[in-house]
């Protein structure tokens, strides 16, 4: 029997990536990305929410892209697998840490900053333009973007 070892999720940053290199020199970066379950508590009717926070690791050309284009509150989709990691920390015990290892990243939009009075830059206008998307697999990078977001 094959085994499956995929993990996806689309959430937010936490804070902004976090970039370091290999000791070969090639670049990692690592990501804290929160998703959010909402619900309806059958016998109080109350909403109820509940947030996990996964860590996701970046390599090569994801890692510089990630880098470059992310930031706190940033909305994006991952495709991954997850490795348990084992370390010793500075009181001599040992500790595991289960993170994504990111093959896919794809920028979805951004959620609103609190000083922009329109909210996210990226939604449709007057002029009809549309979000703007990146991608990344492997090493091929997709951007589709409309005509008038283009700026020469």
């Amino acid at each position: 029997m094959t085994t499956l070892n995929k993990v996806t999720l689309i959430g937010y940053l936490g804070r902004g990536p976090e970039m370091r290199a290999t000791a070969a020199g090639d670049p990692v970066t690592q990501l804290v990305i929160a998703t959010t379950e909402t619900w309806k508590d059958k016998n109080t009717g109350e909403k109820k929410e509940s947030t996990e926070w996964h860590r996701v690791i970046l390599y090569r050309k994801l890692a510089e892209i990630a880098g470059q284009y992310l930031k706190k509150g940033s909305l994006v989709y991952i495709e991954g697998r997850l490795q348990t990691r084992k370390w010793t920390g500075k009181d001599d015990v040992e500790r595991y840490t289960v993170e994504i290892i990111a093959d896919d990243m794809r920028m979805l939009g951004g959620k609103p900053s609190h000083g922009d009075a329109e909210g996210d830059a990226r939604k449709p206008d007057e002029a009809g333009s549309t979000k703007t998307t990146h991608s990344h697999r492997s090493d091929r990078v997709e951007f589709d973007l409309e005509d008038d977001m283009i700026p020469f």
